[in-house]
């Protein structure tokens, strides 16, 4: 069977921020950064790494809330466009370029950022060829990650079900989406300071594998093609 056919009405949907870029260190040492200036000995970064893969601003607030802080709406404001200019900078995680290249899907991006900041990198990396005009970002949807939304979104105008789109997601809230959404879950560990434990939790949310190099994720994805196109009747007949 020719790979055409194996990957026949199945996609590929990547978030962007640590999988296809690796920002996810930058926004968090930014952020980091600009809240130790503003409440000098605390510890910022206890609270703020295991919130990266939300949003900016609920990372922001849920911060504040749980050191017992608070920012002002332009502090806020400022911070996002600081994270955001930095994280824009990112290179492309080691191996994406190459792993895209030899997966035979249709390919989609599915970010929680917005669909600016997420085209001008795409656009930035040369990424966008494998996407063209299939990017869905958090403010075409009601609610971003942990909700299922910009997912769903994604597998509605491509017409592929859900169940038959396959996600390479880094953190805990993209996972949760995607399992949300009745998706199949890679999770990819390369990008964190701890792999170990980061993938316990993206398993936690449902995950069905981890790796920690994007050039195991053409075969993993391979794997899944033959799982999702595998039929009994097909394997027994004699």
């Amino acid at each position: 069977m020719t790979a055409g056919k194996l990957a026949a009405n199945l996609a590929l949907i990547c978030d962007c921020d640590g999988v296809l870029i690796d920002s996810e260190t930058i926004a968090g040492a930014t952020i980091v950064r600009e809240l130790e200036q503003r409440w000098p000995g605390t510890d910022v970064a206890a609270v703020v790494m295991p919130l990266l893969g939300f949003r900016t601003e609920h990372v922001l607030q849920s911060t504040a809330s749980t050191l017992g802080r608070t920012l002002s709406t332009g502090e806020m404001e400022t911070i996002h466009r600081t994270v955001q200019a930095a994280a824009i900078k990112a290179p492309m995680v080691d191996g994406i370029d190459a792993a895209l290249a030899n997966i035979p899907l249709m390919k989609a991006c599915a970010s929680n950022s917005f669909s600016d900041y997420v085209s001008q990198i795409l656009e930035r990396t040369g990424l966008n060829r494998f996407f063209a005009e299939r990017l869905f970002a958090a403010n075409m949807v009601a609610n971003p990650k942990p909700a299922p939304d910009v997912y769903l979104l994604a597998a509605q105008r491509m017409a592929v079900e859900p169940r038959r789109c396959l996600v390479v997601e880094d953190s805990v809230a993209g996972a949760t989406a995607a399992v949300v959404a009745g998706m199949t879950v890679l999770g990819y560990t390369g990008g964190t300071h701890n792999p170990e434990e980061q993938a316990s939790k993206l398993r936690g949310a449902g995950v069905k594998e981890t790796f920690s190099h994007m050039k195991q994720l053409p075969g993993l994805t391979e794997e899944w093609i033959r799982e999702m196109t595998f039929t009994p009747s097909a394997s027994t007949a004699e």
